[in-house]
Order: structure tokens, then C-alpha cells, then sequence
């Protein structure tokens, strides 16, 4: 049995994960700021008042744990803002790329001391982060926050491989939540989750680094 600590999983893809995860016979830490009856009812490990943006929240939530190690720190806590060219705007972009991209670089160094040699640490991203995939334009803040997360794990790779910690960066596909208007065509949290836990179980220091689609797919930068 191994220790997981899901960020923003009192719904849609973290709630799964922390679902699957405990169905398995994981032990499961889930944070959110606020939790949900089906987070509940799960009957797990549920920390509130969690906020990933708050460097106080993070470091009181660190100090609860009182050094407990933690095997895989999965990133899920995110926001997705609208951006067109036409509607540009500057707070809401700076509000992505706190909750995006810098939040979950902060909580990894603080979280330091509560990994240990074989710890993962999983970042969920998206392919709008990608540069190279981008053919469609718009949503600035969104794809600026992802892609400057996916750089972020990038570097953690590189610093923490010679501690013995891997790092994943995770699209989980289209997947019809409440970010995404639950939209039609998209793929459930169930098959997302099952997927993102695929490529969790694979990750090793001979792959850290890589940029991956929950399917297994290597996306370009």
C-alpha cells in the first residue's frame, strides 16, 4: 500500500482518482478547499481548507502531516478561465498562472521533505499547454498557465532526479466535467482516471520528465 495525496478532489478527475485509488487498497490523502457528499462518502483520509494558492493554507496543511511520508503527490487543483483576443484579461490570466503553474511548484517545495527516494510527483496539465499542438488559438490564459506548468515539471525532473523523485506531466484527455461544460464529446473521469493511474504505475526515473496523454500518447512541447 502506498501513500497518495490528491489536491482539488472533492469533484470531477480528483475525486475519481481518490475513488480508484482507495478501491485498490491505497491510502488516500485528499485536499480540497471544500469538500462534497462523494468525497465523503468515500471514506478516506479528507483534508479542507486546502487552498493551493495560499502559501499559509499549504504550510499549515504541511505541518498537519507532521512529516509523513507521501509516495505520490498528484497536482490535480486547477481553474480554467476564458481568454480571447478580443477580451483580454490581465487579472484573470495572472489568477491562472497562480493557481496553474506557480501553486503547484510552491506546494512540491514545500511538500520536499515529506517525499523520499522513490516518490512520484504528478502534474496535470493539458495538451493546450503544448505549443506545437496549438491550432486553434485563443484561451491565453489557460494555455500559457499549462505550458508554464509543463516547464515547471520539466525542471523538477531534472533537480529532483538525483534524490530518486520522478515527475509525470498529464494530459487526461477531454474529459466532460464541470470545467468543461461537461461537454458532450469528452471522455468520463472514470476512463480519464483509469488511464492518468496507468501512466502513475509507469513512471520511473528512466522516464520522468515526459509529457504524456492519460491514453499513453508522448505529446510534443
Amino acid at each position: 500500500m502506498s501513500t497518495y495525496l490528491v489536491t482539488g478532489s472533492n469533484r470531477g478527475i480528483g475525486l475519481e482518482l481518490c475513488r480508484q485509488l482507495k478501491a485498490r487498497g491505497e491510502e488516500v490523502i485528499a485536499t480540497c478547499r471544500k469538500s462534497s457528499n462523494e468525497l465523503d462518502d468515500l471514506n478516506l483520509r479528507v483534508e479542507i481548507g486546502v487552498d493551493i494558492s495560499s502559501g499559509n493554507s499549504v504550510i499549515k496543511f504541511r505541518d498537519k502531516l507532521k512529516g509523513q511520508k507521501i509516495d505520490v503527490l498528484i497536482h490535480n487543483a486547477g481553474i480554467h478561465e476564458s481568454n480571447t483576443l478580443s477580451d483580454i484579461n490581465p487579472e484573470s490570466i495572472k489568477r491562472q498562472f497562480e493557481v496553474n503553474a506557480l501553486s503547484p511548484l510552491c506546494f512540491t517545495r514545500a511538500m520536499i521533505d515529506n517525499l523520499k527516494q522513490g516518490s512520484k510527483i504528478i502534474l496535470i496539465t493539458s495538451r493546450m499547454g503544448s505549443i506545437e499542438d496549438n491550432t486553434s488559438g485563443g484561451s491565453y490564459g489557460y494555455r500559457m498557465s499549462k505550458a508554464a506548468l509543463c516547464m515547471a515539471g520539466k525542471s523538477l525532473s531534472i533537480d529532483l532526479h538525483p534524490k530518486g523523485i520522478s515527475v509525470a506531466i498529464l494530459h487526461p484527455g477531454l474529459v466532460s466535467t464541470r470545467m468543461t461544460g461537461f461537454i458532450s464529446n469528452g471522455i468520463t473521469t472514470k476512463q480519464s482516471a483509469t488511464g492518468l493511474i496507468d501512466r502513475i504505475d509507469s513512471l520511473s526515473l528512466i522516464n520522468t520528465g515526459t509529457f504524456w496523454h492519460a491514453n499513453g500518447q508522448i505529446l510534443p512541447w
